[in-house]
C-alpha cells in the first residue's frame, strides 16, 4: 500500500518516495521554470563552447548542434516531468510502472551513480575556481587551508538545502536565477572585447561523424545529465495541470540560459586558443581570467552559487532514488549520506586528483548509455498511458506494475550493450580503465574511422529502447490501466 503523508507544513521536508496527496499539490507549470533555470544559468555552459569546438567543426555547426542538443535534450525532460504530475511521486518510483516494482532496482542504481557523479562533479568546479580566482585577485589559491575552507563551504551549502528539501530549494531557486543571472549579463558584456570574429568563423567545417559527436555530447551533459530526476520537480503539480504547459517550462527554464551560454562559450573559445586549452583544465578559473579585477569577487560568489543550485537539485534527488532502492531511512538522511559521499569525493579530486574533467567526461556518456535508455523505455510507457498511476501499486509488487518486466529490463540490457560497443572513451590516457568500449565500430568503419566519435551508442540505445517498448509493451500497458 503507499503511503500518504500527511499534510504539516514544516521546515524540513518530510516526504520520501510516498504519493504527495492532493492537498500538498499546489505547484504551477509555470514554477518550474525556477529550478531549471538556476540550475542551468552557471558559467560552467560556456566552457561548452571550448568542448564543441573540440570535435573540429566550425562555428556555425557548433551553434546549430548546441540549440538543438540543448532543447531537445530538455524537452525529453518535459516528457519525464509529465510522469511526476500524474504520479506525484519521484521518477524512480514512477518508473515502477515500466519496470516492475523490484526491476526499478536496475535503472535505479544508474540513476544513483549518474546523480552522485553530477553533484561531486559540480561541488568539485566550485573548491577549484575558488582557488583560481583568489589566485588572480593575488592571494594563494594553493593554499591547502584555501582550499579545506571552500569544501567545507560547498558541501555544507548543498547539504543543507537538500535535506532542508523541496520547498526551502523551490524559494532558493527563485532568488539564485536572479543574481546569477544578472552578473552572467554583466560577464557576457565585459567578455565581448575578448570575441575575435575572424578567427571564430575561420573554423573549418567538420564532418557528419564530427557533428553527431558533439550533438550526442551537448545532450549528455545537458538534457540527459538530468533526465533521471525530472519527475521529483513536478511531483507537487496538480493532476488537473496542462501537460503541454509541464513539458514547454521544464525546456524553457531548462535551456533557455544554456543556449545563450554555450554560443557565447563558442564565440571566447573559438577566438583565443589558449584560453580554449585552459577551460578543459579549470573551466570557470580560465573565463575568469578575462575579467577585470574589480568583478572578480561578484563572478565568484554567482559561480558558486550557480554550481551549489546544480548539485542541490542533484543531491535532493539522489536521496530519493537512495530511498527508491529499498533503503528504509528518513530522506533527509539520505541526502545526508550523500552529502557526506560528495564531500569525500570533492576531497579526492581537490587534492589527490591530477586530473579529474577527462575521467569525468568517460564516465558521464559510459552511464549515457544506459540512461538513454532507460530514458527511452520511460517515455515510450508516458506516452502510450492514458490515465494517472495506481497509486498502490507502485509500492505492491502483487500489483499491477508486478515485481518485475522482464522486456524493460532486457531491453535495457541489449540496448545497452550494442551501445557501448559504438563508442569510444574519448579520454584513453586519463581514464584507461574505460577502454573496453567501442566492440561494434568495426561496423561503422572501426575505432580510426569518422563515426568513430560520434557516440552513435547513446542515440541508438534511446531510439531502440523507446520503439521497442512503445511496439511491444503496449498491450500490457492497455491492460494495466483497465485493471
Amino acid at each position: 500500500m503507499s503511503e500518504k503523508i500527511a499534510a504539516a507544513p514544516a521546515l524540513i521536508e518530510r516526504a520520501g518516495i510516498e504519493i504527495i496527496p492532493e492537498s500538498e499539490r499546489t505547484a504551477k507549470p509555470r514554477d518550474l521554470f525556477w529550478p531549471w533555470f538556476a540550475a542551468n544559468v552557471s558559467v560552467f555552459g560556456m566552457s561548452y563552447g571550448s568542448f564543441v569546438l573540440g570535435f573540429g567543426i566550425s562555428f556555425w555547426q557548433a551553434t546549430l548542434v548546441s540549440v538543438i542538443g540543448i532543447v531537445v535534450s530538455f524537452l525529453l525532460c518535459g516528457l519525464i516531468a509529465i510522469a511526476g504530475k500524474r504520479g506525484s511521486a519521484p521518477t524512480m518510483v514512477l518508473s515502477r510502472a515500466a519496470f516492475g516494482v523490484h526491476g526499478q532496482k536496475v535503472p535505479g542504481i544508474v540513476s544513483w551513480l549518474t546523480s552522485i557523479g553530477w553533484e561531486t562533479f559540480l561541488a568539485i568546479m566550485a573548491v577549484l575556481a575558488t582557488a583560481t580566482v583568489i589566485t588572480q585577485l593575488g592571494g594563494d589559491g594553493d593554499s591547502v587551508a584555501l582550499k579545506i575552507i571552500a569544501t567545507v563551504i560547498v558541501a555544507t551549502l548543498i547539504v543543507t538545502a537538500s535535506v532542508l528539501g523541496y520547498h526551502t530549494i523551490m524559494k532558493l531557486q527563485s532568488v539564485l536565477t536572479w543574481v546569477t543571472g544578472v552578473v552572467t549579463i554583466l560577464y557576457v558584456i565585459l567578455a565581448i572585447p575578448a570575441i575575435d570574429l575572424a578567427a571564430v568563423l575561420a573554423k573549418p567545417d567538420g564532418g557528419i561523424g564530427q557533428v553527431i559527436g558533439a550533438l550526442v555530447m551537448v545532450m549528455t551533459g545537458f538534457g540527459l545529465g538530468w533526465i533521471n530526476i525530472a519527475a521529483d520537480w513536478s511531483r507537487y503539480q496538480k493532476r488537473t495541470a496542462s501537460d503541454g504547459a509541464i513539458v514547454a517550462w521544464n525546456t524553457i527554464g531548462g535551456s533557455v540560459a544554456p543556449v545563450i551560454l554555450v554560443v557565447f562559450g563558442l564565440l571566447l573559445a573559438g577566438s583565443d586558443d589558449d584560453l580554449s586549452a585552459a577551460i578543459a583544465g579549470d573551466p570557470i578559473g580560465a573565463l575568469a581570467s578575462i575579467l577585470p579585477i574589480w568583478v572578480l569577487v561578484p563572478f565568484l560568489l554567482t559561480a558558486v552559487l550557480a554550481l551549489v543550485s546544480g548539485a542541490v537539485l542533484g543531491i535532493y534527488s539522489s536521496g530519493l532514488t537512495l530511498i527508491s532502492l529499498g533503503i528504509r531511512i528518513p530522506r533527509p538522511s539520505a541526502a545526508a549520506i550523500d552529502g557526506v559521499i560528495l564531500t569525500i569525493g570533492t576531497i579526492y579530486v581537490v587534492f589527490f586528483a591530477t586530473d579529474f574533467l577527462g575521467p569525468f567526461q568517460s564516465f558521464l556518456i559510459t552511464l549515457g548509455v544506459p540512461l538513454a535508455s532507460w530514458a527511452g523505455i520511460l517515455i515510450a510507457d508516458i506516452l502510450r498511458r492514458k490515465k494517472d498511476y495506481d497509486d498502490d501499486a507502485l509500492f505492491d509488487a502483487n500489483g499491477r506494475y508486478g515485481a518485475w518486466d522482464a522486456v524493460s529490463i532486457v531491453t535495457m540490457i541489449v540496448a545497452s550493450v550494442i551501445g557501448w560497443g559504438l563508442v569510444v572513451n574519448l579520454f584513453a590516457d586519463a581514464a584507461p580503465w574505460n577502454n573496453w568500449q567501442g566492440y561494434l565500430l568495426v561496423l561503422v568503419g572501426g575505432r580510426e574511422g569518422e563515426w568513430a566519435y560520434a557516440n552513435l551508442g547513446v542515440f541508438i540505445a534511446l531510439v531502440l529502447s523507446f520503439l521497442v517498448t512503445w511496439f511491444v509493451r503496449a498491450g500490457k500497458i492497455r491492460r494495466q490501466e483497465q485493471e
